[in-house]
């Protein structure tokens, strides 16, 4: 018996030698594979994406940003929503599809501030994907006739608009999107450590190569229509979560004197002109991020804050503008515990 007992010790010991250099093995391994470092041009902003794998994945990540390009983009002619914008016949995919969905939930959450069929409206400020004059209070009134969520929806596959000069503008939401296909693409392939960043919409996970904490700025809100100014206002880690800015500091234009911003309120028809000057969100979804974003610039402050009531899992950092003109700070007390700096 005791001889029994014995053995049993022995292999349980074995195992657990076996165990632990076993675990020396992969975590060896896994700190020399070396971080692959791609950028690119896509959705008509910069990519930048580092993550940590034994070969390069650029070519498949590119195929996966154009999935979403083809699905979403009213820059090209062929896309899926943009066949949608001209009543064409065309067969909706997953992509366009899980984004109308989101899109349609967010509008309904916010009461309309974040809202797809804003289009018209936009290219009539000289924003969106067709370039015009600054628009007339008449045409701003006719315009607004064919703006709203609850105007179009999906059915049975197929878009239904209560007008046909209805339009979509996915460019609130199809940057976060893109950067959720290229995150899920990337752990297919196996990858825990990365970071991927389209337009300033991130999703990281994992460690840096210094292995510490994925950390991401964010910056002051200057007019710099350029991006020259790249001064930060604070640092947030953001590991193993998503990250969406909005702001009307680099996106805008003077007309008679007056700044022109680039985020329109789809019920006004006008540019935005609270104090809110940029909105940066956390969520588990970039997607969910960027539309959210978006949403807090139309909102404004106050409202912001009501929304948040009902949805603490959004963690918010916003600078405004107070009566003095002075820049300000207000976040959400989930928010607290991402600030690095």
């Amino acid at each position: 018996m005791e001889i029994q007992k014995n053995k049993k010790r022995a292999w349980q010991l074995i195992f657990l030698v076996l165990l632990v250099i076993g675990t020396i093995l992969i975590i060896k391994q896994q700190r020399d594979l070396p971080y692959q470092h791609d950028e690119g041009f896509v959705f008509g902003t910069v990519y930048h994406i580092t993550y940590q794998h034994h070969t390069n994945l650029q070519q498949g990540i590119e195929a996966e940003l154009q999935k979403v390009d083809r699905a979403l983009s009213t820059f090209n002619k062929n896309s899926t929503i943009s066949k949608v914008n001209r009543n064409e016949s065309v067969v909706l995919d997953d992509m366009f599809t899980d984004v109308f969905t989101l899109g349609e939930r967010i509008a309904k959450e916010t009461d309309g501030a974040f809202d797809m069929t804003v289009a018209p409206l936009v290219n009539a400020w000289g924003f969106g994907f067709k370039a015009s004059p600054p628009p007339t209070r008449k045409a701003i009134n006719d315009l607004k006739n064919i703006v709203g969520y609850q105007k179009i929806r999906l059915r049975a596959g197929k878009i239904v608009k209560d007008n046909p000069r209805i339009m979509l503008d996915c460019s609130g939401i199809a940057k976060g999107y893109g950067v959720d296909v290229v995150a899920a693409f990337l752990k297919k392939q196996g990858v825990k450590n990365y970071i991927v960043e389209i337009g300033g919409e991130i999703v990281s996970a994992g460690i840096n190569e210094k292995r510490l904490p994925w950390k991401i700025g964010v910056t002051k809100p200057v007019d710099d229509s350029v991006s020259v100014d790249q001064e930060l206002q604070t640092v947030l880690n953001v590991t193993d979560k998503a990250m969406a800015t909005s702001g009307n500091y680099r996106n805008f234009y003077y007309k008679n004197g007056k700044k022109l911003a680039h985020t329109i309120d789809p019920k006004t028809g006008y540019p935005v002109q609270h104090s809110i000057l940029s909105a940066t969100v956390l969520a588990d979804h970039c997607a969910t991020a960027d539309a959210y974003a978006t949403a807090f610039m139309v909102m404004g402050l106050d409202k912001t804050k009501l929304l948040l009531r009902k949805h603490p899992e959004l963690m918010v950092y916003i600078i405004y503008a107070d009566k003095k003109g002075q820049n300000q700070v207000w976040y959400s007390p989930s928010m607290k515990e991402k600030i690095v700096e």
